[in-house]
């Protein structure tokens, strides 16, 4: 059964007569009286009488018009609702972004966008790198702002360059240092985020070129959160700059210029973006600097 007999059967049941519906419908009588015995053999019951002035609904012909209303009304609405979904002028973008950026560079970016298109609604999902690279793959989000491009097919585009320092609390003996290097944290209890987020990646291989395997004292996911510990005294970090002295702590710069972070913007290349993800795609290229 297609679709659009559903619909015949809904013009057939308002008119009451095959020609009159036929007419309507922009077809001949015979082919709409075809599409009636088609679907009435595949449902295996007769949906309509005829009666001297035309054709009337059987109580089953009853039960198929309801449905066949319901399933027309809900296909328009999921026409209508791509529709908007799609359009580069008032559609949505479904954009996930690192806890990390949710206070700098996201806030930068949407507000940019959002004075050149804001009809377009982004919908934002605030997660860790390894859940971005699984909705990436899935779908369930078009474009990503993250630390780490995912192997495999993704484009990016750089946005921002952040430097990286070792972050120690109130009184800490490093305080006052004016550099550091990345050995001398050999014998440092370390404050970083747990094994599997791309961030600790980054900062286990900046240690590891350094030939230092740290002892981790605490982990989180949230970058504030371990300014925080390391405030209190719980151990040391490698953090971006821009956490130092949230809480009273003091970031010494690292004496290694791989030292730093790329944030960028990733999405799949092996699909299609939607038209508004492609607007911001377009959009933030030439209009986001990149910053050092």
């Amino acid at each position: 059964m297609e679709l659009r007999d559903l619909g015949w059967l809904v013009t057939l049941s308002e008119h009451g007569h095959v020609t009159e519906a036929a007419g309507a419908l922009g077809v001949s009588q015979p082919t709409l009286s075809r599409a009636l015995a088609r679907v009435e053999a595949e449902l295996g019951t007769r949906l309509f009488e005829r009666v001297p002035s035309g054709v009337v609904l059987t109580p089953d012909g009853e039960l198929v018009l309801e449905a066949a209303r319901d399933i027309g009304a809900r296909h328009a609405q999921v026409l209508a609702d791509l529709a908007g979904r799609l359009d580069p002028e008032s559609g949505t973008v479904r954009l996930a972004f690192l806890d990390s950026m949710s206070t700098s560079l996201v806030p930068r970016v949407l507000r940019e966008f959002h004075a050149s298109a804001p009809s377009v609604r982004v919908l934002l999902t605030q997660e860790p790198h390894h859940h971005i690279t699984r909705d990436l793959d899935s779908g369930a989000v078009e474009l990503a702002i993250t630390s780490w491009l995912p192997d495999g097919p993704f484009g990016w585009l750089p946005l921002q360059r952040e430097r990286l320092v070792v972050v120690v609390g109130p009184g800490h003996r490093w305080q006052s240092r004016r550099r550091i290097s990345l050995a001398s944290l050999r014998d440092e209890e370390l404050v970083t985020t747990p094994p599997g987020f791309g961030y600790r990646a980054l900062v286990d291989e900046l240690l590891a070129e350094a030939g230092v395997s740290p002892t981790v004292s605490f982990e989180s996911a949230d970058l504030a959160t371990i300014e925080g510990l390391v405030s209190a005294g719980l151990g040391v970090a490698v953090l971006p700059e821009q956490f130092a002295g949230q809480t009273g702590t003091t970031g010494i710069p690292l004496a290694t210029a791989a030292a730093r972070r790329t944030i960028g913007l990733t999405w799949r290349t092996d699909r299609v973006l939607a038209p508004p993800a492609a607007r911001f795609l377009d959009f933030v290229g030439p209009s986001v600097a990149l910053r050092s």
